[in-house]
């Protein structure tokens, strides 16, 4: 059988030479999507939002269990990541930005989990892929009243509040009080460039980059993170609030298994830039050390978080889902994939002396 090439990978902008190159990896946007399909439709995952982005001259074949037992971890890993940082002094307000969303659900699935959370989410991509995603809220009153009905409770005060948001097709923008979609290229974004609208770099912020930031090259993704750290999480008069990243990627590449993973995307046109650079776990906290995330890092492969992070009832559950028969390949495959995370914390962020990452501090972490 052949290896499957990675669980899922949302859109970002492509490599710096050619807009086809650029295509090709914004389709891996509805790779992703369409995986996640099929992992809600095997019972996996809960989503209600994920069909709704799919075009409907989109494919919806059900993938193979590797791929979505693969997509599920993932998932919920990140999910968990997540839930941390928003529940730590759960009053305070936040601030989410994902890299590369592409097609994602997650603010809708946190906006109608809880009215109250007070949250900004923001959400960077191609224009290409933007204004596909505005057009399915548009078209689907279940994601456009999402928004609405999240944007009048919290966030910040908006001006034009009589729709909800306001969107420009032609650039492939979305604003509203608490959800920004901006089509941005992130080759852009390096140290001293200002911030795009609606932005509160003095709120606590998590960055989120699913299999996004590794098709950049390693110059331009060293420089998103210095960015970031230069941007946010500075002090201010009163607290230095924190800012945290949260990153999932492939990582080996020098193994046979690896090769043959890296060979399946090279014939595809993908290039994974920062593959080899950041290719173990020890590599992967090091760069969040050397860019500025030192308060604390970790990293964990895909199979260590199955085994891990999973409860035993949770994984009983799963494992009658479908057969997984290739329980050799599933451990090959789930360690060359990764989840990392890195924060930067100078003072405590709010005036009770709360850390917003602290609880990023209770996942069991991989040893290396």
């Amino acid at each position: 059988m052949a290896v499957p090439t990675r669980f899922a990978t949302p859109s970002t902008v492509g490599p710096a030479a050619g807009l086809d190159k650029d295509r090709i990896v914004q389709q891996t946007d509805i790779d992703a999507l369409v995986s996640r399909c099929s992992a809600v439709k095997t019972g996996y995952l809960s989503d209600p939002y994920a069909e709704l982005f799919l075009e409907t001259s989109a494919p919806r074949d059900r993938r193979y269990p590797l791929i979505n037992r693969g997509t599920y971890i993932r998932t919920i890993a990140l999910d968990q990541l997540v839930d941390g940082f928003l529940s730590q002094a759960p009053t305070a307000q936040k601030q989410i930005i994902s890299l590369g969303a592409g097609s994602d659900t997650r603010f809708f699935r946190l906006a109608a989990a809880n009215k109250s959370l007070r949250l900004l989410y923001h959400e960077f991509d191609f224009p290409q892929v933007t204004i596909r995603k505005i057009e399915a809220i548009k078209r689907h009153k279940e994601l456009s009243s999402i928004i609405s009905e999240f944007s009048s409770t919290g966030g910040q005060v908006f001006d034009d509040a009589a729709p909800g948001f306001q969107t420009d097709m032609r650039t492939g923008s979305l604003k509203s009080a608490s959800y920004y979609i901006h089509p941005l290229d992130l080759r852009t974004l390096k140290p001293g460039t200002p911030l795009p609208e609606g932005i509160d770099p003095k709120l606590p912020t998590l960055f989120i980059s699913e299999c996004c930031l590794i098709y950049l090259s390693p110059t331009e993704t060293d420089d998103i993170f210095k960015w970031i750290t230069t941007s946010f999480g500075q002090p201010s008069e009163s607290n230095s609030n924190g800012v945290g990243i949260l990153l999932y990627e492939p990582i080996g590449g020098d193994d046979p298994f690896g090769k043959v993973m890296v060979r399946n995307l090279s014939q595809r046109g993908i290039v994974l830039k920062t593959l080899q650079r950041y290719s173990t776990l020890e590599r992967q906290k090091e760069r969040m050390r050397m860019l500025g995330f030192n308060s604390g890092m970790g990293a964990c492969d895909v199979n260590f978080i199955h085994d891990a992070w999973i409860g035993g009832d949770e994984k009983e559950r799963i494992d009658k889902l479908e057969l997984l028969d290739e329980r050799e390949e599933w451990v090959l495959l789930a360690k060359h994939y990764c989840i990392a995370w890195g924060w930067v914390e100078r003072s405590p962020s709010d005036q009770e002396g709360v850390f917003m990452f602290q609880n990023w501090t209770r996942f069991p972490v991989q040893q290396t």
